[in-house]
């Protein structure tokens, strides 16, 4: 099969040559192309889609939209006010500290907990006068407090079929310090989230959504993927991603004991997942995520990283944030790899993901040395 270079941000272009190619199945990645309409580009030539429309991708698109669709279908999520101006973001706040959300896609930087005033409203003044995140609207939100979860469901516009749970890791620094990112690393299974729990999960949070969005006429197609705080009250959504979200899906899927092709393929089809239940290996995940100086404010492109031919088997690699020059790997992005290894034993995991995390080199690397280690005692 040929190599298409294609720029996703054109979308009838990379309608057209899918078509003209005659692929069976495009799957959607990033979340741009998904609110961009990605999906309703390639159904317009007939070419099958895994992922949701335009209309369904505004779940990710607008955290205000986001919102709106949870008190629709009562979804449990953190007390908040959509507002548009500095004085009326500062009004809405009750107690601190408080979570400013821009609305509108950030790559996973556009959330900002303030601890105080200060804080509170230098964030509203960088997202609504400086825009640094282009967002007219942000969500003032209830700082919630707990173990946070993240949960993917496949979806087929009429059932979602939950995938097993992972933990990820924000904040830049260790022990959750610093500013959001969009993860820096993440582990499955999570101990003490059983499958019991995680289908409960799915029939209050993603369920719910489905069947909303089926009423507005805008069915869910795809992976919905929720971010949780498991709070004494109970679960809460914090986000919707509407996408295989990074670095969960690299800590999920290589715990996956079925066909992932023939999943996606299901999914795409009205009804496609009815009677399906996922199957997962016992094994442990951990990602550790490799990011670029300067990340997540800016990032340091053109770094050559050595060490990838010197990664141990078992222990996969995924490329985020790099590229070929001339023959050599070089970063071009924030956060540039995905480390993940798998084992029967949670400390076998982490130390083989660690240990391949430290035989790959580039300048300015940044790594969070405590993921997963609560799983060890670490």
């Amino acid at each position: 099969m040929p190599l298409l270079d294609l720029d996703p941000a054109y979308l009838d272009a990379l309608a057209r040559d899918a078509q003209e190619q005659q692929i069976d199945l495009v799957v959607v990645g990033p979340e741009a192309p998904l609110v961009a309409g990605a999906v309703d580009a390639l159904a317009a030539v007939g070419v099958p889609a895994f992922g949701p429309s335009a209309a369904a991708a505004r779940l990710e698109g607008s955290k205000a939209y986001a919102k709106e669709i949870m008190n629709a279908a009562g979804i449990p999520t953190a007390g908040h006010a959509v507002v548009r101006g500095v004085d009326e973001g500062m009004a809405a706040i009750a107690r601190y500290p408080v979570v400013i959300k821009a609305d509108g896609l950030a790559a996973g930087k556009g959330v900002i907990i303030a601890a105080d005033e200060a804080e509170a409203r230098g964030a509203l003044e960088e997202i609504l006068v400086d825009r640094r995140f282009g967002a007219q609207e942000v969500v003032v939100e209830e700082h919630l407090v707990g173990d946070e979860l993240s949960l993917l469901a496949l979806c087929d516009g009429e059932r979602a079929v939950p995938m097993a749970a992972a933990r990820d890791f924000k904040r830049i620094g260790e022990g959750d310090t610093g500013p959001n990112t969009g993860g820096m690393g993440a582990y499955s299974p999570v101990p003490g989230v059983p499958d019991a729990f995680v289908r409960e999960i799915c029939d209050r949070v993603h369920q719910p959504v489905l069947d909303e969005l089926a009423r507005r006429g805008t069915p869910f197609h795809g992976v919905l993927y929720a971010g949780l705080m498991l709070t004494d009250d109970g679960p809460r959504v914090l986000e919707f991603n509407v996408r295989f979200g990074d670095p969960e899906t690299q800590a999920v899927l290589p715990r996956l004991d079925d066909d992932l092709l023939d999943l996606l393929e299901r999914a795409v089809v009205p009804g496609g997942l009815r009677g399906i239940e996922l199957r997962w290996r016992p094994d442990t995940a951990v990602c550790v995520v490799l990011a670029s100086r300067g990340y997540p404010a800016s990032s340091s492109v053109g770094d050559e990283i050595a060490g990838l031919d010197r990664v141990s088997g078992g222990v996969e690699v995924t490329h985020a944030g790099t590229a070929d020059d001339e023959g050599h790997i070089v970063t071009a992005g924030g956060r540039v790899l995905g480390v993940t290894a798998l084992a029967g034993d949670p400390a076998a995991a982490r130390a083989a993901a660690y240990a391949a995390a430290d035989v790959i080199e580039f300048d300015g690397k940044q790594l969070r040395r405590d993921i997963a280690a609560a799983l060890t005692g670490a």
